[in-house]
């Protein structure tokens, strides 16, 4: 797989693999950049077709979690955990418990959390096994279910793109198209309706369309959802959902979600940015989650000091949009230089220091 070049070439610092023949564990734990302090993300669960796509997988969203800890403010770096498997037939309490000593060799350099195909009480299974996780339930001294804040953020960084389109933050009578209905963006969906913004979701998951069906939210099949005539489109999904195929059928002004990698390369932003469709970056608008699990590290959680965080994602997205409307940029290189800028400094922080 070439493992060592791909490190290399996106700055990682390192790869685990792990596997566990007795539980039929098979994952991967990627640690991109600890300067900001340990690396924290989710485990993530699915039916990689190959061990390529694994690390793939895992090298991407890890280094998204650098840029999201170092845009939000916090001192954390990016990591992220992969298990090959599919959640719904292969998760065992055998297997967690596997995937929590595995964290735990890692002596803290790794915190862990949920993310697609794990849940709140998985990861108290993981905790049987190690102290190196965050989000656990607020019965156990944790600061509990990550989506109520990630979808606090997307709503504000929607509202911030608003106001930066049509001169006004507010959404009312906006229509918002949803890829994907899981608990994020169901999450996001409930501020949307609180202000009578018309929302349109697809799902693959029948469990998830009656969820949206019973808020009042529109369905449609989930590969129409791209052409939507819709002021927002919400990527909720998997990544690299905004290609070269899908960006000609967008029917937007703003494309604003709560899924991880959402550009299938760095090229797809540049033609949002020609289009003349804002793309709100996902590591920046989706990063509620990510505070509201730092708020329990090192201190008791205070749920309205992670909401305080969150809300300030209105203004981070603010900013990114100054500095691309000023340096004739697209937003997403904008949000990548905000997150460089904070860890450079400190990199040269720590160079001074030590000299």
């Amino acid at each position: 797989m070439d493992v060592l070049n791909k490190m290399a070439n996106r700055g990682h610092e390192q790869v685990a693999m792990y596997s566990d023949p007795a539980s039929g564990l098979r994952g991967i734990i990627a640690i991109h950049d600890t300067t900001l302090g340990p690396a924290c993300g989710g485990t993530r669960m699915w039916p990689y077709a190959t061990e390529a796509d694994a690390l793939a997988d895992a090298l991407n969203l890890s280094q998204a979690m650098t840029y999201k800890s170092a845009a939000a403010g916090l001192n954390l770096g990016g990591g992220k955990g992969v298990i090959i498997g599919n959640p719904r037939t292969d998760k065992t309490e055998a297997l967690l418990r596997a995937w929590g000593r595995f964290v735990d060799t890692l002596g803290g350099r790794y915190l862990t959390t949920t993310d697609v195909g794990t849940t709140g009480r998985d990861l108290e299974t993981v905790h049987q096994e190690t102290e190196h996780v965050v989000g656990l339930d607020l019965t156990l001294g944790g600061s509990g279910d990550t989506s109520i804040m990630t979808g606090l953020g997307i709503y504000m960084g929607m509202r911030a793109c608003a106001a930066d389109v049509w001169g006004a933050d507010c959404l009312r009578g906006r229509t918002v198209a949803m890829q994907g209905f899981g608990k994020v963006a169901s999450r996001t969906a409930e501020h949307l309706l609180d202000d009578d913004v018309r929302v349109i979701a697809a799902d693959v998951s029948e469990t998830a369309l009656d969820r949206a069906r019973q808020m009042g939210v529109q369905v449609v099949a989930p590969d129409d959802i791209y052409d939507v005539d819709c002021d927002i489109f919400a990527p909720c999904a998997l990544g690299g959902v905004i290609n070269a195929k899908t960006i000609d059928r967008l029917r937007c002004r703003i494309v604003a979600g709560g899924a991880n990698n959402q550009l299938a390369t760095p090229e797809d932003g540049e033609e949002l940015h020609r289009r003349g469709i804002i793309y709100a970056p996902d590591f920046l608008i989706n990063a509620g989650g990510i505070i509201n699990a730092a708020a329990e590290i090192g201190q008791p959680y205070n749920p309205e000091r992670s909401r305080q965080q969150t809300e300030r994602i209105y203004e981070q997205m603010s900013a990114v949009l100054t500095t691309a409307h000023e340096k004739e940029i697209a937003t997403a290189r904008a949000a990548d230089m905000l997150a460089e800028a904070r860890l450079a400094e400190v990199r040269r922080v720590r160079q001074i220091w030590r000299s």
